[in-house]
């Protein structure tokens, strides 16, 4: 566990550190900004029955190209792995208004979840790179600041686009908002010491290589604490609706306004204080946050649960990718961070399927997948508070 205990507060707000950010807001804001027209647009091609492949296949793509964007990450460079990321957006964005049947659409949402696969890996590798190791979580937490106001912000413009001009015009603003990012990364320094060419060996990956040892706790705990965002992604339109809310975003947006405040302060404050503390906390208060759900039976009730889980994964999402790169081997640090995002994206898959299995659209069930995910987050935070000092031991030993 990283704990500062130097007084000096180097600097970490450089161009090149700005310069990732905005790359990052814009594209974040690409991919996201189709998000909420995509079931119209396969509803229109036919495919209604298969509206749940639509962030499943996504996702199963980024988890499966983690291993080779932390290799590629730690062996080319963070650089080319961010450009390659971004690039999928913008070859997919102008794909889907040719796109002409359900199997050419869904083969599509497979092959854009490599740039979720590979953009972000790269992107904490650099940022962890240009900023000191005692205002690591500081950093984190405005790039995620940045990060999540893409996420807010591209469905808000996509669905504006549509409206005023059509879906193809907001595919071709996907393309325009994933090609700036790229511009910008062209004009970015490589921060990776000695960088080798792309070689054919760089996508052999062995057993050994999938999953980086140091990330493996902080992993875990990431995936039994975003179970619970599969859920909230699968069941709380159904919810909403339920409790008399008409706009089935309102939730996510309260949601992200409480994630967005509470970012900066609460990476400070792990710099400053370790991410441990941190994280024992805010694994609390998601699960708190979901037990609130399961009783909130008005709009008021559920707005509140919305803004308290909000603040949870606000200062859950800086602190265990700091903790993450404060315990891997400099050497290793792309495949630490692959290591993270598939635990990442595995709970929330597996938020999303439990949820269906366990609500199955009774609505006397609806409520069930919240305890599940509220009794893993309890899980995890008394792993924290009883279990974890062994485990940094551990990895102090293997970094030795």
């Amino acid at each position: 566990m990283y704990r500062s205990s130097t007084p000096e507060r180097e600097p970490i707000y450089t161009l090149q550190f700005w310069l990732l950010c905005f790359s990052s807001f814009l594209f974040f804001s690409s991919f996201n900004m189709m998000i909420p027209e995509l079931p119209d647009y396969l509803t229109a091609l036919g495919g209604e029955d298969y509206k749940g492949l639509i962030i499943s296949l996504f996702t199963l793509t980024a988890g499966l190209s983690r291993p080779f964007s932390g290799k590629l990450t730690d062996k080319v460079g963070r650089v080319p792995v961010m450009i390659f990321g971004v690039l999928v957006c913008c070859i997919c964005s102008l794909l889907y208004p040719v796109i002409s049947s359900v199997a050419g659409f869904l083969l599509l949402r497979f092959f854009h979840g490599f740039s979720t696969g590979f953009k972000p890996t790269g992107t904490s590798a650099y940022l962890a790179d240009i900023v000191p190791a005692n205002r690591r979580g500081e950093a984190m937490g405005i790039m995620g600041f940045f990060g999540s106001t893409g996420m807010g912000a591209g469905p808000m413009i996509g669905s504006y686009i549509t409206e005023l001009m059509g879906m193809d015009a907001m595919f071709i603003a996907s393309c325009l908002f994933a090609l700036f990012s790229i511009l910008i990364l062209l004009g970015m320094k490589e921060t990776l010491p000695n960088p080798e060419k792309i070689q054919k060996n760089h996508f052999l990956i062995p057993p050994r290589e999938v999953l980086e040892p140091t990330a493996m706790v902080p992993g875990i705990i990431l995936m039994f604490s975003v179970v619970s965002y599969g859920v909230i992604l699968t069941i709380i339109p159904d919810l909403s609706k339920q409790v008399g809310i008409d706009n089935k975003g309102t939730f996510f947006l309260y949601l992200t306004l409480a994630s967005l405040l509470i970012r900066i302060v609460a990476g400070k404050v792990s710099d400053r204080y370790g991410r441990v503390l941190i994280l024992r906390i805010s694994t609390l208060v998601i699960a708190i946050a979901l037990v609130m759900i399961c009783y909130a039976h008005t709009p008021a009730l559920l707005l509140s649960a919305a803004v308290i889980l909000g603040i949870g994964v606000g200062m859950n999402s800086p602190t265990i990718t700091a903790w993450t790169v404060d315990r891997s081997p400099e050497r290793f640090r792309g495949r630490s961070l692959a290591t993270m995002y598939i635990a990442l994206e595995a709970g929330i898959g597996m938020g999303a399927l439990g949820s269906g299995w366990l609500y199955h659209n009774d609505s006397s069930s609806i409520t069930h997948p919240f305890w599940a995910a509220a009794i893993c987050c309890f899980a995890a935070s008394i792993y924290l508070i009883f279990g974890v000092e062994k485990d940094i031991k551990t990895v102090e030993s293997l970094n030795r």
